[in-house]
């Protein structure tokens, strides 16, 4: 399933419609559905915030695998940006101690495990695997 999503919050509603008009379609488990609304979530709130110049649309793709979904979001005319150049969160330092920002992909990996990024002609693309099994932190 394919979704040309405009650069807005709103894109919110279309994305958990269309989590949900896959996993019906395809049987796939609901103890899925919050990690991948939320993570979905949260990947595309980082582009819209990190890419407020970003012109075009965020592309979804949504797809059912054996044992699991894979999700991509597609932002075009976007400058490299790799979470994987995020250190990880040091959740044990008090608040007071720690750097801002991190939080939000530090919850991504924690509920899906590796976000795959590639970025090729100014488009960055973040892709992640929610499977039935625990994800492999």
């Amino acid at each position: 399933m394919k979704l040309s999503l405009r650069r807005e919050l709103g894109e919110i509603e279309r994305i958990v419609a269309a989590r949900r008009a896959l996993f019906a379609a395809s049987n796939l488990p609901a103890s899925l559905a919050y990690p991948v609304d939320l993570a979905t979530e949260e990947l595309f709130v980082n582009m819209l915030r990190h890419n407020p110049q970003g012109r075009g649309p965020i592309a979804l793709e949504l797809e059912a695998m054996a044992g699991g979904v894979r999700v991509s979001l597609a932002d075009t005319d976007a400058e490299p940006f790799d979470p994987a150049s995020v250190p990880p969160v040091d959740t044990a330092l008090p608040l007071s101690e720690r750097q801002v920002g991190g939080l939000g992909l530090h919850l991504v990996r924690q509920l899906v495990g590796a976000v795959h990024y590639h970025h090729r002609d100014r488009c960055n693309t973040l892709s992640f695997m929610a499977r039935e099994e625990p994800a492999d932190v």
